[in-house]
């Protein structure tokens, strides 16, 4: 599990779209392992079983933003106030990381767990719970739009 931790905080920043909330995701889904070790089956791939508990929590969480966001303001609703950010997005195009942010959430999952985590396309799909023919879609269309949000930005 520990020579495991790379691979998921990288996954886990993708699906945060933050390093620090990255890191809390990782936190938990060792948390969630650890509890649920019985679960493991040996003899299957313990990295797969741990990115899908991952994007389990990674989902629930997100969840439980959205009800939050329901009654309650956003911090964020306060940053824009004062400034209209053109410099800031104009400099977010030139970054990959920045760039892969700005994918739709089934689209940028696909892309890390393909072409950033080298998982098989069968093993990706098993992980977000679709079938192989819809992760294709999915990556085909993030890498139709990182090439075009970063082709603009050159």
């Amino acid at each position: 599990m520990v020579a495991l931790l790379p691979r998921l905080r990288r996954f886990a920043s993708g699906l945060a779209r933050d390093r620090a909330d990255g890191d809390d995701l990782v936190q938990l889904t060792v948390e969630r392992a650890l509890d649920s070790r019985a679960q493991w089956q040996p003899g299957t791939r313990l990295d797969s079983w741990m990115m899908r508990i991952m994007r389990n929590i990674w989902i629930d969480e997100g969840r439980k933003k959205t009800r939050r966001a329901q009654t309650f303001v956003a911090e964020e609703a306060g940053i824009a106030v004062g400034g209209d950010g053109g410099q800031e997005a104009a400099a977010e195009l030139g970054d990959v990381g920045r760039a892969m942010n700005r994918l739709p959430d089934d689209q940028r999952e696909a892309v890390m767990l393909v072409l950033v985590e080298g998982y098989k396309y069968a093993e990706a799909a098993e992980i977000v719970g679709c079938p192989v023919g819809t992760l294709t879609s999915r990556l085909g269309r993030g890498r139709e739009a990182l090439l075009h949000m970063l082709g603009e930005a050159a």
